[in-house]
């Protein structure tokens, strides 16, 4: 094995001139790669947990959502998957209006089953999709979770403006385009319009002349629908809260309220209880739509869109995607579009990347550069990052996986272990130059032969260490896939180019250091001033 990798660098050694440009082509790959890479935030992981948001229509009465909210149970129980559903509803710290419900589905371990959870979320879907007037958003449990809200897909994007009217127009309009991308799936609004809403409008003349106050008709509709205690009952082990309300019969249709009466005048209504009046006669009702909830973002109003991607998309993508909608549409400038949560993330994470590489160098650089009291030699360890970064990217794309956090901190990994190659054959290239007289050539060489078997070892030590995140098939292995990928497919690329590029690199930057030691010429030692005339002739 050295005695061909011997042979192999002789004959790289000696065409020199084309090494460079297949490292100058390595570099230029590595940027471009790094555009043209898909990027997203975080993998969909896998954690036998999913929970889904059913949404039913602004109108819908508690015990209406009730029945349709059972049945999507029952038809989520029955798939062989799925081995418990627990079911709430209620507008609450959960859910945020009443037409709005929460499932959280346990499904069997991963050994156990069949199908991922992608597929099992399919096939939900269509389970769920016969019943009628609900709407379920399935969204599978990840490990790591930044977004604090409640949402029906994994990806929110709010608009706000001044104009609550005008936002809400605008949201529809972006969320209909959004719809007819293919991008996109499972695209939903937060805003609830459409709620009922029945508006009491008390005469006050009327009232008036009839003996009623309206601090009775108030107590009256508080006494029948407000569930209002009235008093406790105190057994041996227990007290009983007593709670006055109308028959559930009577809460259904707002059309109760002639039948409810109120304290008046005794002769005011003809045939009716004595002193009692019924709120009909006194008040009209008026049916009229308005928002189950009204959402603010900073003190304006604000109206949440939320998504998921289709499979094989990236968050990137998606990103830019919104960015052409907004244009296409002509949304103007007074809305404007947040990011919340993962996306959000995602956008500080994509706008920092670059500083975050850019720091990591140079930080290497300066540390070798104290190190080996050179400007030049740093930035041939330098030279073997761009191999690794080409070698991570391209392995992450060939297993259809984004450029998330996860790749990248694999990338930072690979630049502490692939620069240690460099180092071992320079560190010993520039011992043997200054004290046993080798030449360049010589002294790089040797170094390369020497340190072939430590840089092997070392190099296979981390690769068969990152090999089992790679090929796990684990409860959230999915996290730590892109992990194991990108330091395999950057040591493996960055093996094969380094142990050739570096050795030429060196010289190449050795002979440029040597010719721009004698371009500058040195300096020579200080004379002595002249004496000055005047303190001469005063000595004398």
């Amino acid at each position: 094995m050295v005695n061909f990798y011997h042979r192999s660098l002789l004959w790289v050694l000696e065409r020199q001139r084309a090494t460079l440009l297949v490292t100058l082509a390595t570099i230029v790959a590595t940027l471009v790669m790094y555009v043209v890479a898909p990027k997203g935030f975080l993998p969909l992981q896998d954690t036998a947990s999913i929970t889904a948001v059913t949404q039913a229509g602004p109108d819908v009465s508690f015990a209406e959502m009730q029945s349709r909210h059972g049945k999507a149970a029952d038809a989520i129980k029955a798939d062989p998957d799925v081995i418990g559903v627990v079911s709430v509803i209620g507008a609450g710290s959960v859910n945020p209006t009443t037409n709005v419900g929460r499932l959280v589905m346990t499904l069997k371990p991963r050994g156990e089953r069949r199908d991922d959870v992608s597929v099992v979320v399919a096939r939900l879907k269509h389970l769920t999709a016969s019943i009628p007037g609900l709407t379920i958003y399935f969204q599978p449990v990840q490990d790591v979770q930044i977004s604090t809200h409640s949402s029906r897909s994994q990806y929110q994007y709010t608009l706000t403006g001044t104009d609550a009217a005008h936002v809400a127009l605008w949201a529809n309009n972006l969320i209909a385009e959004l719809r007819r991308d293919p991008l996109f799936r499972d695209v939903s609004s937060e805003a609830q319009e459409g709620g009922l809403r029945a508006a009491l409008d008390i005469n006050r003349q009327r009232a008036g002349q009839l003996g009623v106050s309206l601090q009775v008709v108030t107590d009256t509709l508080n006494d029948a629908f407000a569930q209002r205690q009235i008093s406790t009952i105190y057994g041996q082990a227990n007290q009983y809260r007593v709670v006055l309300e109308a028959l559930p019969m009577y809460q259904r249709d707002p059309s109760v309220l002639s039948k409810l009466y109120v304290p008046g005048a005794a002769s005011a209504i003809v045939g009716g209880p004595a002193g009692q009046v019924p709120i009909s006669a006194v008040a009209t009702l008026t049916r009229t739509t308005a928002p189950l909830a009204i959402s603010h973002q900073a003190q304006f109003p604000a109206v949440s869109l939320s998504f998921n991607l289709a499979p094989g998309a990236a968050l990137g993508d998606a990103v830019d995607a919104v960015k052409a909608i907004e244009t296409r549409i002509g949304m103007p400038s007074n809305i404007v579009g947040i990011y919340a949560g993962d996306a959000a993330e995602f956008s500080r994470s994509l706008a920092g990347q670059p500083w975050l590489i850019l720091a990591a160098i140079v930080t290497i650089y300066i540390v070798l550069g104290v190190l080996y009291e050179s400007y030049i030699h740093p930035i041939t360890i330098l030279s073997t990052l761009p191999s690794a970064g080409v070698g991570a990217i391209l392995a992450l794309m060939l297993f259809g996986q984004d450029l998330s956090v996860i790749g990248l901190i694999g990338i930072i990994l690979l630049m502490g272990i692939v620069k240690k190659n460099a180092i071992m054959m320079i560190d010993f290239a520039l011992e043997a130059e200054r004290h046993q007289g080798m030449s360049a050539n010589d002294a790089i060489v040797q170094a390369c032969l020497l340190r072939f078997r430590p840089i092997m070892m070392t190099t296979l030590a981390a690769l068969f260490g990152a090999l089992p995140l790679a090929v796990e098939s684990g409860t959230g292995s999915e996290l730590r896939f892109p992990l194991g990928i990108s330091i395999i497919g950057g040591l493996l690329l960055s093996q094969l180019l380094t142990l050739y590029t570096t050795p030429v690199i060196y010289l190449a930057l050795d002979r440029l250091n040597r010719r721009l030691e004698k371009a500058v010429p040195p300096v020579g030692p200080e004379l002595p001033s002249p004496p000055v005339a005047g303190a001469t002739e005063g000595m004398q």
